[in-house]
């Protein structure tokens, strides 16, 4: 599906924080306000010179222990502060050129949210019950004495129904909120594949009204993602479709399982899915385990992160893991989401840096067509070519130098990930372990 509509999320590079995690707070909600949030204005600076123009924040509000059980909509989770604290790191986000993109959790609530607990205590006569998927008739896992969905047989997670209009009016006069006090430039919504479709199509045109550009991004895992991601519902998606291939194809040493997926989805003709869609690309986040501890070797991590900045789509660095710290999923998801008290930065970091940058000045890599001309077990050049501009992504993941032969069209080239002169006369030579990006001229 290719679409001609533009939004400033087209050509950002998003940096994600996972605000409980990084500032420090006790896991449950112990109901004792700090000012935690306010850390991030200490890293306004660091998110900027990395080249990113987007921090997209997971839950931020009021919830019971993780920020995806919400109590409050409306209100900053006590434990990283108030909402004017908010207002003042979004507002110092801004006055770097950084967008802000908060979570929204809409398909589901915390036990501890108001409405919720009305019906446990009133049961029939509560005016909520409508709110959510009950059962009088059965039990809990907490014995409530009645029976709801949860997300997925989660119960700490109480599913809402969002084909009420009361439900619906609930989030959007908090969406409205947010955007109207706060100043935040889009919602990425969590849990996607799990929404109504209907209520995405009315949360689009309402966030339209409101504010020019707003940006729209989902959650989501599986599925023909262009059923979600369209001019009627969101503007972007979680591209995991090619996120384990970004590690794999370098664990296995198959570049034809990365390539395949991006020329498949992204490719030229009419039946590539994703033609023209911008899906945000990343090699780890909140969920998954740290970029620097799924590669067997370690010096496939910064191919891996100029093949992300090449590929079609909205690249996404998860806080920490730009200068490469490491944790496994397998150790829980408090190890994915650890407290740092301040920003560093070593040659991975840099390396970042010229990519986002180059990612932002480069049109081609925002709004590129695919051709892969150059493809073998260890080695890829992709090329994307748009309005007039031609780059080249070139990896080779071998221990040895590769000759790449092929027409690019051109004689030479700036390499915007090196910051050297690239000749393409004679064949291209690439450095064993190396990532390239060639802007053609």
């Amino acid at each position: 599906m290719s679409s001609n509509e533009k939004n400033w999320g087209y050509e950002a590079v998003f940096y994600q924080i996972y605000p409980l995690g990084m500032c420090g707070a006790p896991y449950e909600n112990d109901g004792v306000q700090e000012h935690r949030i306010l850390k991030v204005i200490d890293w306004a600076e660091h998110i900027e010179k990395l080249g990113c123009n987007a921090v997209y924040f997971s839950p931020v509000f009021e919830s019971d222990t993780h920020g995806y059980n919400t109590r409050d909509y409306k209100r900053i989770d006590t434990r990283l502060g108030t909402n004017e604290d908010f207002k003042r790191v979004v507002d110092t986000l801004h006055g770097h050129g950084i967008k802000v993109v908060i979570d929204g959790v809409f398909n589901h609530v915390g036990r501890g949210f108001p409405q919720f607990r009305d019906v446990c205590e009133k049961r029939w006569d509560s005016p909520y019950k409508d709110w959510f998927h009950i059962n009088f008739d059965g039990n809990s896992n907490y014995n409530d004495g009645l029976w709801y969905e949860g997300w997925e047989g989660n119960f700490d997670l109480v599913k809402l129904n969002l084909k009420n209009p009361a439900v619906v009016d609930h989030i959007l006069d908090a969406v409205k909120y947010w955007i109207e006090y706060f100043g935040i430039d889009g919602i990425r919504l969590d849990v996607a594949y799990c929404l109504d479709f209907d209520f995405l199509k009315r949360l689009r045109g309402f966030t339209d009204g409101l504010k020019e550009d707003f940006f729209l991004l989902g959650e989501l895992l599986h599925g023909d993602y262009s059923r979600w991601v369209n001019p009627e519902m969101l503007h972007s998606a979680t591209n995991y479709e090619c996120y384990k291939g970004l590690f794999s194809s370098f664990n296995s040493g198959n570049m034809f399982e990365i390539c395949h997926s991006i020329k498949n989805r992204f490719g030229p003709e009419n039946w590539c899915q994703y033609r023209g869609l911008h899906l945000l690309n990343f090699l780890d986040n909140h969920d998954v385990t740290r970029a620097a501890s799924v590669f067997n070797d370690p010096a496939h991590l910064p191919l891996a992160y100029t093949l992300m900045f090449g590929m079609p789509g909205i690249p996404c660095i998860y806080y920490g893991s730009e200068w490469g710290i490491q944790a496994n999923k397998s150790e829980g998801d408090p190890a994915l989401r650890p407290a740092l008290d301040k920003p560093e930065s070593n040659g991975l970091t840099e390396l970042i840096t010229r990519l986002a940058h180059a990612h932002r000045e480069c049109k081609a890599l925002c709004y590129g067509d695919v051709k892969i001309p150059v493809l073998t077990n260890k080695q890829c050049i992709i090329q994307r070519d748009y309005d007039g501009q031609r780059v080249f992504i070139a990896i080779n993941a071998d221990d040895h130098e590769y000759v790449a032969h092929f027409d690019a069209g051109y004689g030479c080239a700036d390499d915007l990930a090196t910051g050297t002169y690239h000749d393409f006369g004679g064949g291209s030579r690439i450095a064993p372990m190396s990532g390239h990006i060639w802007l053609c001229k």
